[in-house]
C-alpha cells in the first residue's frame, strides 16, 4: 500500500516556533509515533507532507524509506494529499494518516485496510458524546453519503454523533480523479479531503467505515494542553500494560516511559521514575523512587536506590546502586558491586564484588574484583587535554581521600593509605603511602580581626 502522512500544519495554538508535529510525546516527536506505526504495516511507499517550519521536519526524520513533499501554501487536507500524488503507486490503495494523531494503532489501521479491500473507500469514524468541531458522517438508509464539516453543517447535521477522524483508505487511481475535482467553495476556503466521499458515492464506489478499539487512538494535538493530556493518557496505557505483565508499580500515575522499557518477572518500580531510550530490567530488579534511567541494562536481582541517574550503562546482577549515585556512559558494573551515595562512575568497568560506597569518582578506569574504594577517592583521569586510564587490580584496597593520577596502576592486593596522592604504580601486596609529614607549630596564634576605629 501507499501511506501518506499529513504533517504540514502550523499549529498556532501550540504557541511555539517548533512545528507542531515535532513536539515530543513520550520522548519522541508526534510525527515519529505515526511514522513508526506506518512502518509496522510495511508500506511500499511512505510520503510525509510537510510545510510549516521549513526544512526542519525532513531534517529531523530523514530516512531512505520516506519521501517528503512540501505543501506551500497550505490550502487544506485535500490540497495536502495532492502533493503526494507523484509518489503514489496507482495499483495500490492509499492510507492517509495525520502527523498530529500519534496514538493510532496498527491493529485499527489493519482493520480499516481489510474492509477497504481493493476498490472501496474506507474511513475511520468514531462516536462522540460531544462531536463539536468534527466533520459529521452523513448517512442515508445506513449508507455513508458524505462528510460535512462543522462550519458548513446544518443544525440537524450538527446533532450527528458519528464523526470523521480524517484517517481513510482510498483506491489510488480513483483518489487522483476525485482530488482533481475538489473545490474550495466553503467556509474555510480550503480543499477538503473529506469531499471525496461524495465523489465516491457519485461514482458508485462503496464507502465503508470502521471504528478504532478506543477513542483515544484518534485524538489529535492542537495545543500544549492537549499534548499534556495525551502524554498522561499514553503513560497510563504504558503503566497498565506493565501491570498486566506483572510489574509492580508503586503508583501507575507516577511513571514516565520515553522509549522502550523491557521488564522481567517480579520487577518493582517506585514513584517518579523516568525511563528513556531502551531500558532492560531483568527478573527481580527493584528501582527506588525518583530515578532517571536511560539506555541501560539492569541485571537480575540488582537494586537501584532512590535518586539515581543511570545512562548508557550496565549493572550486574545482585548489585546495589545508590542512593544519589550516577552511572555515566560507559559504566559497566559486574555482579554484586556496591556503588553508594554520591559516587560517580564514567567509562569504567568495575568487576564482581567491588565497592565504592560513598563520595568517590571513578572515571576511565579498570577496577578488578573485591576492590574497596574509600570515601573521597578520585581517579584523576584528565590532564586538561587528554583522558588517561587507571587500573586497579583484584583485591586492592584504596583508602579514603586518595587521588590516583592517571595513567597509573594499583597492582593486585595493594593497599593505598588514606590521603595518598598516587603518581606512580603501586606494587602488589604492599602498602603505598604518600603524605606530607604532620607538624605542630608551637606558639602559633590564630589571627584576630582588626578593631574598627
Amino acid at each position: 500500500m501507499n501511506i501518506v502522512i499529513l504533517a504540514a500544519g502550523m499549529g498556532k495554538r501550540m504557541q511555539s516556533a517548533l512545528p507542531k508535529v515535532l513536539h515530543p510525546l513520550a520522548g519522541k516527536p508526534l510525527l515519529s509515533h505515526v511514522v513508526d506505526t506506518a512502518r509496522s504495516l510495511s508500506p511500499s511507499r511512505l510520503c510525509v507532507i510537510y510545510g510549516h517550519g521549513g526544512e526542519l521536519v525532513p531534517e529531523r526524520l530523514q530516512s531512505p524509506d520516506i519521501a517528503f513533499a512540501k505543501q506551500e501554501p497550505q490550502l487544506g487536507t485535500g490540497h495536502a494529499v495532492m502533493q503526494a500524488l507523484p509518489y503514489l503507486n496507482d495499483e495500490l490503495p492509499t492510507l492517509v494518516l495525520y502527523g498530529d494523531v500519534p496514538l493510532i494503532t496498527a491493529r485499527t489501521l489493519q482493520r480499516l485496510l481489510d474492509i477497504a479491500e481493493k476498490n472501496k473507500l474506507s474511513i475511520l469514524t468514531v462516536d462522540l458524546e460531544n462531536p463539536t468541531g468534527y466533520g459529521r458522517i452523513v448517512r442515508e438508509a445506513g449508507q455513508i453519503k458524505r462528510i460535512v464539516e462543522q462550519k458548513d453543517a446544518t443544525e440537524a447535521e450538527r446533532t450527528i454523533r458519528e464523526v470523521n477522524t480524517g484517517i481513510m483508505v482510498a483506491p489510488t487511481g480513483k483518489l487522483k480523479q476525485w482530488l482533481a475535482t475538489l473545490s474550495n467553495d466553503n467556509a474555510q476556503g480550503e480543499y477538503y479531503l473529506t469531499d471525496i466521499v461524495a465523489r465516491a458515492v457519485a461514482d458508485d464506489v462503496p464507502v465503508v467505515a470502521a471504528q478504532p478499539d478506543a477513542v483515544w487512538e484518534t485524538l489529535g494535538v492542537n495545543s500544549k494542553v492537549q499534548l499534556a493530556e495525551l502524554e498522561r493518557l499514553h503513560q497510563k496505557n504504558i503503566a497498565n500494560a506493565l501491570l498486566e505483565q506483572g510489574v509492580t508499580l508503586a503508583d501507575p500515575a507516577r511513571i514516565d516511559v520515553r522509549g522502550t522499557l523491557i521488564c522481567g518477572r517480579d520487577v518493582s518500580i517506585d514513584v517518579n521514575c523516568v525511563f528513556e531510550g531502551k531500558v532492560e530490567l531483568a527478573d527481580g530488579v527493584t528501582i527506588g523512587p525518583n530515578c532517571v534511567i536511560k539506555n541501560a541494562r539492569i541485571d537480575q536481582g540488582a537494586s537501584i536506590k532512590a535518586f539515581c541517574h543511570i545512562e548508557d550503562a550496565t549493572v550486574g546482577g545482585e548489585s546495589l546502586v545508590g542512593p544519589f549515585a550516577r552511572l555515566r556512559p560507559g559504566a559497566e558494573l559486574g555482579r554484586e558491586v556496591h556503588i553508594g551515595n554520591f559516587v560517580e562512575v564514567k567509562n569504567s568497568r568495575i568487576a564482581d564484588k567491588s565497592k565504592a560506597n560513598h563520595l568517590a569518582y571513578v572515571g576511565d578506569s579498570e577496577v578488578g574484583s573485591r576492590v574497596n574504594i574509600g570515601a573521597g577517592v578520585i581517579t584523576v583521569n584528565y590532564d586538561g587535554v587528554n583522558k588517561h586510564r587507571t587500573v586497579i587490580e583484584d583485591d586492592a584496597f584504596v583508602g579514603s581521600d586518595c587521588q590516583l593520577i592517571a595513567p597509573v596502576r594499583v597492582a593486585q592486593g595493594a593497599t593505598i593509605a588514606a590521603g595518598t596522592t598516587l603518581t606512580r604504580d603501586a606494587p602488589a601486596a604492599k602498602l603505598t603511602i604518600s603524605r606530607v609529614r604532620q607538624v605542630t607549630v608551637e606558639g602559633w596564634q590564630r589571627p584576630t580581626k582588626d578593631k574598627k576605629a
